[in-house]
């Protein structure tokens, strides 16, 4: 907690810089991040030469520490301070389109660019209600809901209790709010293809999507250069994603979720382990 004070206190741009430290010290010691991130970039992008993979792999990790740099505006900033950093905002028509039918939406918002950025974006706009993971560790699950939930913003947890909320809100032709790329638990997902490659991913979105007719809706926060700040994007998603048949639904969710890592994949945080279970049974990392 005295590591984000601290970041709190620098400037964007000193921020960012010690981020891009960390990165690039994950970079050059070629540990498990960097092992994981040159391995997903290998499945995901076979067409580039070993040269580009290395160079993506280089500028992931930097924007990855980046993201951990910028943790303290995101979380301590007050809201109209980190508001101030959003400098332009592209598609925000599709959003109010969306809520003109009454159907609620659904955001996925990939782990691409800062997300913690758009959901405080998101929550300063609309009535939204976002599902999270909680973490393992109590006090940085207290931390996390009190500061993602400071603008007025609802934070279900990914359980009966949350997907309850989630309908609800829906429901009430209000603003749902999903990480959609984390890979679902035991028994909660299904096998379908992320760039090429089987991944298991949730069920629950395209489940809710179906159940409530929700409009669903991407979006991402990307970091600009130079420490400029942050542009937010919108894109309408394909309405396969309401399909009852999983298989259609889910593949329809990770193919909008690549829509958007595509437009600026060294943004993305490729050190996930997104294809840790295999069909088979195995497990790759």
């Amino acid at each position: 907690m005295s590591v984000l004070w601290l970041l709190a206190l620098l400037p964007l741009r000193l921020a960012q810089r010690f981020g891009a430290g960390l990165g690039a010290r994950a970079y050059k010691k070629k540990g498990k991040s960097y092992n994981v991130t040159q391995m997903n970039i290998d499945l995901c992008f076979p067409e580039l030469t070993a040269d580009q993979k290395n160079g993506l792999a280089k500028a992931s990790l930097i924007e990855t520490g980046k993201m951990a740099g910028e943790l303290g505006m995101s979380w301590l900033w007050r809201s109209e301070r980190v508001m101030a950093k959003v400098r332009n905002v592209h598609g925000e028509e599709i959003m109010a389109d969306a809520l003109s039918q009454g159907r609620g939406v659904i955001v996925i918002g990939p782990h691409l660019g800062n997300w913690e950025v758009l959901g405080l974006y998101l929550s300063t706009r609309y009535k939204l209600t976002s599902m999270y993971r909680p973490p393992k560790i109590e006090l940085m699950d207290r931390l996390i809901r009190k500061k993602r939930a400071r603008l007025g913003a609802q934070l279900a947890p990914a359980n009966v209790k949350g997907v309850r909320m989630a309908m609800k809100a829906l429901r009430a032709g209000e603003v749902l709010g999903i990480l959609p790329d984390q890979e679902a638990d035991s028994g909660s997902g299904i096998f379908v293809p992320f760039f090429g490659q089987p991944a298991y991913t949730m069920k629950l979105l395209p489940q809710l999507a179906a159940q409530t007719g929700a409009v669903v809706v991407s979006a991402y926060a990307r970091r600009l250069p130079d420490a400029q700040g942050f542009e937010i994007f919108f894109h309408k998603a394909p309405e396969q994603i309401n399909e009852k048949d999983l298989q259609c639904s889910a593949t329809a969710m990770n193919a909008e979720v690549e829509y958007c890592v595509r437009q600026m994949p060294e943004q993305y945080q490729w050190e996930y382990k997104r294809f840790q279970h295999r069909p088979d049974g195995g497990r790759m990392y």
